[in-house]
């Protein structure tokens, strides 16, 4: 078997890794891949976007399945491409994209079906939006319709802040035409979980829960990243936390896009909040969240490729899903400056015997030597029969592994330490 995975961070690293554990793939390219990601596949240099780019390789190279994993090239319809060709993928199509691709449309579609989320409403002038923050309840949660690299979320703490992004997105355009339509929601407090499932549109398996930590600082302090460490399972994700979730989000969510003719099949994952009026739905992702992957996947005891294309033809609810019952812990090492501006081009050393454990994100291979060529560079991962010993090994871990310009968040896994009291 030849496959191709579309993508190339430490979550497509995440998934390259386990799906090598598969006898029956003889080949994985990955587009575009990293240099970390070079020593376990074939990098080829198209672009994630690059759909046209993308859907030739595929048909030039007999490839058997594709994985496409990033959001922007599940948006842009790469399923619907590669699946006209006749190429099997694992990924939902563009219309059931549109899910993580539009906010406005998520919205709608939970208010249609009465899922639990936040109380909302959708402006496309910018003032009228500023009209309605004169009385709306503050704190409150402004977003950008469209995909923005996962920082297209603010949470305003006053009415100014809340003004100000405003103007930012829908005037200045600094999400671009994701701005062009905002939504402002009502804050929620409480616990986060996430939940990534694997669904073929009918059966839904939720994968091991997880918690992550996406502000760049200690104690949840600085700027919003796009993930600086997750630890596995959430504490907070009980039985009975689970039961409700099953209940009335995930299988009414799952029902609610087939009714819509919006059939959802690969990794749909659920941003949810643990209110004191029960589980509410903050976002959806239409595909493996980053850096979640990095501690869910590693804890599938099944086989991801089995698991993928039971999901691709429909056989999910026949084939067994399941993890092992240990924890996982995993720490970014970032470049210092991120997520606003960084130096790049340092050369990062991984000592051999824990190269197994680390998921590169962002690097880049030179006279072959792995060099820092993004923000959030490494995630380093531990698994152990406890939270703590699993936190403690990542930091080990992370301890012997250099680059000059590095920087990490020491608290990860602190809150989750905290609920197991």
């Amino acid at each position: 078997m030849n496959i191709m995975v579309v993508g190339g961070g430490g979550r497509e690293h995440a998934i390259i890794k386990k799906l090598k554990e598969n006898q029956t793939i003889e080949k994985i390219y990955a587009l575009p891949g990293n240099g970390g990601i070079a020593a376990d596949a074939e990098c080829v240099a198209i672009g994630a976007t690059d759909i046209d780019g993308i859907v030739k390789f595929a048909d030039d190279n007999a490839i058997d399945y594709a994985v496409v994993a990033p959001d922007d090239p599940l948006v842009l319809g790469c399923v619907d491409a590669l699946e006209e060709k006749g190429i099997p993928c694992f990924g939902p199509r563009k219309n059931a994209a549109i899910i993580e691709g539009s906010k406005v449309f998520s919205k709608n579609l939970m208010k249609k079906y009465g899922i639990p989320t936040a109380a909302y409403e959708v402006f496309d002038d910018a003032d009228k939006a500023l009209a309605y923050l004169e009385t709306a309840p503050i704190p409150t949660v402004i977003k950008a319709d469209g995909l923005a690299l996962g920082k297209g979320v603010i949470i305003a703490d006053t009415r100014e802040k809340a003004k100000a992004a405003v103007i930012s997105i829908m005037q200045d355009k600094q999400f671009g035409k994701s701005g062009d339509q905002i939504v402002i929601e009502e804050f929620l407090e409480g616990p986060e979980v996430s939940v990534l499932s694997f669904t073929d549109g009918e059966t839904v398996v939720p994968m091991i829960s997880s918690m992550d930590h996406k502000r760049a600082g200690d104690n949840d302090t600085g700027l919003n990243t796009g993930g600086m460490g997750t630890v596995a399972p959430n504490p907070y994700y009980t039985p009975a936390v689970a039961d409700e979730c099953m209940n009335n989000i995930f299988l009414p969510t799952i029902r609610a896009m087939k009714a819509e003719g919006r059939p959802f099949k690969g990794c749909l994952y659920f941003g949810l909040m643990i209110t004191k009026n029960g589980v509410k739905v903050i976002e959806y992702n239409c595909r493996f969240g980053d850096p979640e992957t990095q501690v869910v996947l590693p804890l599938l005891k099944s086989d991801l490729f089995t698991v993928m294309q039971a999901v691709t033809e429909g056989r999910l609810a026949d084939t067994p899903v399941e993890f092992y019952d240990k924890h996982a812990a995993c720490v970014i090492m970032a470049s210092e400056g991120y997520p606003v501006k960084y130096a790049k081009g340092f050369e990062i050393t991984i000592p051999a015997e824990i190269s197994d454990k680390v998921y590169v994100a962002g690097a880049a291979l030179k006279d072959g030597k792995l060099l820092t060529s993004g923000g959030r560079v490494l995630g380093v991962t531990a698994i152990s029969d406890t939270l703590g010993d699993a936190i403690k090994d990542s930091y080990a871990m992370v301890e012997k592994i250099h680059f000059d310009n590095a920087f990490y968040r020491r608290d990860i896994g602190k809150r989750a330490m905290e609920a197991e009291v």
